[in-house]
Order: C-alpha cells, then sequence, then structure tokens
C-alpha cells in the first residue's frame, strides 16, 4: 500500500506540482554536454519478461536491417526463468552483425519486474553517445538507425524522439502476427502494408532517445527508491513520465525513418487472474477505438 501512495505522489508531481530538483540530480546544461559527430555510438535499451515472440521481431530487424553508419549496442534485460526469452537470445547469438553488439543483461525477475531498474544501470553504465530506451514490440527496419544518426548529428539535446512511427490495429491474441506456436526459431519479417503512419507528439516510454552525458549524470530515476524497488509482479511503467519530469523534457521530434511497432490489446507480462487480463484488453480496445 505505501508503494502505491508513493507512486501516486511522485505522478502528481510529475504533473508540475513540484520542481523536480527537489527529487533529482541537476541535468548538465547543454554547453556541458559533447556534441558528437560522424560515426555515432547508439544503445538501445529493452526488457523482456513472457514477450519473446515481440522480442524476436525487434532482433530480426537488426539482422535484416543492420546499420552502415552507426554502431549499436543492443542491451536486453532478462530473467533466466523466463525460458523462451532466453531460447530467444541464446538463437540470436549466432548472429555477428556488422555494426551491431548483443548485450543481454541477466537479472533476477523481482528487478526485472521494475523495469527503472535496468533502464538506471544502462544509463548510469553506457559508454554510448545517445541511448534509446524502447521496449520489445518495436522494430527498427530499413534506415532507422542511419537516419537517426543523421538526425543527430552534432546535437546537444536532452531528449529526443522519432517524428512518426508505423503501428498495427490494435491486435488480438490470435493475430497473425504476434500468435505463439511451436514453430522452430528464425528470422521474423512483417508486411509494411499491415502497419499505417501515426505522427508522434512526445517523448513516450517506448520513444525515449536521451543523450548520454544526461544518462551518465542523473541515471534514470536514480534517486526515487520507489522507482528503484524491486517489483512482486511486472510493474506498470510510472517511471516513465517522472523520467521526463525530472529531465524536464517531453523531447524534441527528429525523423526518423523505419520505426514500426506491433500494438497489442493483451499485456501478458502484466500477469493476473484470466479475466483481470480479459478487462484490461476491452479498456485498451475501448481506448484505441475512442482515440
Amino acid at each position: 500500500m505505501m508503494t502505491s501512495a508513493q507512486i501516486a505522489f511522485f505522478r502528481l508531481a510529475a504533473s508540475g506540482l513540484l520542481p523536480p530538483s527537489l527529487f533529482g540530480p541537476t541535468v548538465p546544461a547543454g554547453t556541458e554536454r559533447a556534441a558528437r559527430s560522424g560515426r555515432l555510438r547508439i544503445e538501445v535499451v529493452t526488457h523482456c519478461w513472457a514477450y519473446s515472440h515481440f522480442l524476436a521481431y525487434q532482433l530480426s530487424s537488426l539482422v535484416l536491417f543492420p546499420p552502415r553508419d552507426a554502431d549499436i549496442t543492443v542491451t536486453v534485460f532478462f530473467s533466466p526463468e523466463d525460458r523462451e526469452t532466453v531460447q530467444v537470445l541464446d538463437y540470436f547469438d549466432q548472429y555477428q552483425v556488422p555494426g551491431v553488439s548483443w548485450n543481454w543483461q541477466s537479472v533476477p525477475k523481482n528487478a526485472l519486474f521494475r523495469r527503472g531498474i535496468g533502464r538506471n544501470r544502462a544509463a548510469l553504465e553506457t559508454k554510448a553517445d545517445w541511448v534509446w530506451f524502447t521496449d520489445c514490440d518495436v522494430m527498427f527496419r530499413q534506415g532507422c538507425f542511419d537516419s537517426l544518426a543523421h538526425a543527430l548529428q552534432g546535437r546537444r539535446d536532452t531528449l529526443v524522439y522519432p517524428e512518426r512511427e508505423h503501428a498495427t490495429d490494435l491486435l488480438g491474441d490470435e493475430s497473425p502476427l504476434i500468435r505463439r506456436d511451436a514453430a522452430p526459431l528464425q528470422l521474423q519479417d512483417v508486411d509494411p502494408a499491415e502497419f499505417a503512419p501515426r505522427p508522434l507528439s512526445k517523448a513516450t516510454g517506448p520513444f525515449q532517445i536521451t543523450h548520454g552525458d544526461v544518462c551518465r549524470a542523473v541515471g534514470y530515476c536514480r534517486d526515487i527508491r520507489v522507482l528503484q524497488a524491486p517489483a512482486e509482479k511486472f510493474a506498470k511503467c510510472h517511471e516513465d513520465r517522472v523520467y521526463r519530469w525530472l529531465l524536464q523534457s517531453s523531447g524534441t521530434a527528429v525523423p526518423v525513418q523505419g520505426v514500426y511497432r506491433l500494438r497489442h490489446a493483451s499485456k501478458g507480462r502484466y500477469g493476473g487472474r484470466a479475466v483481470e487480463r480479459k478487462a484490461r484488453m476491452w479498456i485498451r480496445s475501448l481506448q484505441a477505438r475512442l482515440k
């Protein structure tokens, strides 16, 4: 109960009720950040619990559409208890992709369940020029990282995000795109015709691309203890809004090609009883129709 009250407090604070300087380190000024150009180093940070079928699409996109003008480190936080995700990571270990380095990070599942823990660790430890905090239902298809590297040349922004994504309609569990089956692991690609462009108006959980110097200085909700505490089940990702509040930025849009996302009604990683999962699916479907 105390955890819920603390999270509610920070969600309220992040609405602008309180200054972020009371709760986190000072964000380095723009003049204190490197304006990198040339071949950039970009780290992608994602978490996977019970979403191995999505992760296979994401990692496949890096094999099928490797970067030419940037060096990408792919950091995946996972738990050894999620055997399907372990199998996906083992499968992709066989691929040596030019410009791509795999970085699998095994953590206890209760640490995985609070996504801010892994994001904070990755932020503090990164060697990259920019860090893309994302979710494993996002794919980086043709030209994605090359166009991003071009857009980031010489920039010192705190936070940027893609101008648009290409997304599916809200998919149910029986959709051929996301249905789990016993087929052997293989590279997965999608038909772009099943995706429609959608403009993005601000940085959100899957689309937060932060300057590396900012990451190393402030982490990811580093000093907010409740958002760095392990959880008993996959926690709602309230830390993303708090993070943007601490950075005092909703992000700046930049042109990025090839950003694709599988939108899905069922949030299986949260667990819960079947009736609760169905209720969440119904609410998400209703929200999608009202937008």
